[in-house]
């Protein structure tokens, strides 16, 4: 289940100090699901309506989650006119002829919205673990809307065995510090790193590489690409992007992060491997060649026949591969 590219990530692996974990898909499913609806002007039929019509024409996993709960409400979507995703802030789009922002506090200060009323509530979501959204209709704050993403299992028990390791983990997102340090709790990872647009990921991961970690990145998206080729070892997430993939050192076939611990073991072991071969290779002519050269011959008049030569030499060649085929025994 897990694919590597070649030897120089499999001997970089085992030097591994500190794991970053994209959050959304690679932590959690990566299907999240709508929570929360707060109005303060329309009713949440009118404001989820105006919300999914916006999003529909967004890739975003947050923008799916609220075009399928407006679905599955029966409302109905309106056509959208000059929509602009604006990284790492939301969007803004024209629908039946009204301005819709979705986004965060920067987006609203980007469009003078005034959006105090909602801080409270902002912050009890976030603190919940939920993502929540700012929505202005007109330049106007209209509500919230609150998204939840489902941390997997494997996530939890991949970070606990990492940390076993005596290895550092990171959690690298662009959502806001409450939202990101409740999910960091729940998955039991040491640091966060929140409010990270998408083209600072790889900047970051810079910044823990000149602290001198040694780095590896796991993640899915497009953004992460960036990330995934600084870092000492990019991993991707094989549920992932085309583009994540081809980023990567280290592929999971699965989107299970268990697989990350298994890498990074056989990575040691190998490393491991190598090293026994080494020393017994040396040992056997640092030993052998001397006595060949006839070192005993004047104490004991001792040489060394070819034949013995021959057949020490072939079970040095047959040691270090019996030892490195023991590495078939590997076990997860």
């Amino acid at each position: 289940g897990v694919l590597i590219k070649g030897g120089e990530a499999l001997e970089i692996a085992h030097k591994i100090d500190t794991v970053v974990f994209d959050k959304t898909g690679t932590i959690t499913e990566g299907k999240p699901h709508l929570t929360d609806l707060i109005c303060y002007e329309f009713d949440e039929e009118e404001m989820l309506g105006y919300a999914a019509s916006a999003e529909k024409a967004s890739e975003h996993p947050l923008g799916e989650a609220i075009v399928r709960a407006a679905q599955e409400r029966g409302v109905v979507l309106q056509e959208v006119d000059h929509f602009e995703s604006l990284t790492g802030r939301g969007l803004k789009a024209e629908v039946q002829g009204r301005t819709v922002l979705i986004g965060n506090r920067k987006l609203m200060r980007e469009f003078n919205v005034d959006a105090a009323a909602a801080d409270a509530e902002m912050k009890r979501l976030a603190t919940a673990g939920k993502t929540p959204m700012l929505i202005a209709i007109d330049h106007k704050l209209s509500g919230i809307i609150a998204v939840a993403d489902i941390i997997k299992q494997t996530s939890i028990e991949a970070i606990r065995a990492i940390k076993e390791m005596g290895i550092n983990t990171v959690m690298l997102t662009g959502d806001n510090e409450n939202t990101a340090k409740a999910i960091a709790q729940q998955a039991g990872i040491d640091t966060v790193l929140a409010d990270v647009l998408p083209e600072q990921k790889a900047e970051k991961i810079k910044e823990l590489q000149a602290k001198g970690n040694i780095v590896a990145m796991v993640g899915d998206g497009i953004n992460d690409a960036p990330a995934l080729v600084q870092a000492d070892t990019g991993i991707a997430v094989g549920s992932g992007t085309d583009i994540a993939i081809e980023s990567a050192d280290i592929v999971l076939m699965q989107s299970d992060l268990t697989k990350v611990v298994t890498a990074i073991r056989l990575s040691r072991a190998a490393i491991r491997n190598i090293k026994q071969n080494l020393f017994w290779a040396f040992g056997y002519n640092v030993l052998g060649i001397p006595i060949a050269m006839g070192v005993l011959y004047p104490i004991n008049g001792m040489l060394l026949d070819p034949m013995i030569a021959a057949a020490a030499m072939s079970l040095s060649s047959v040691s270090v591969l019996a030892n490195a085929l023991r590495l078939k025994r590997f076990k997860e």
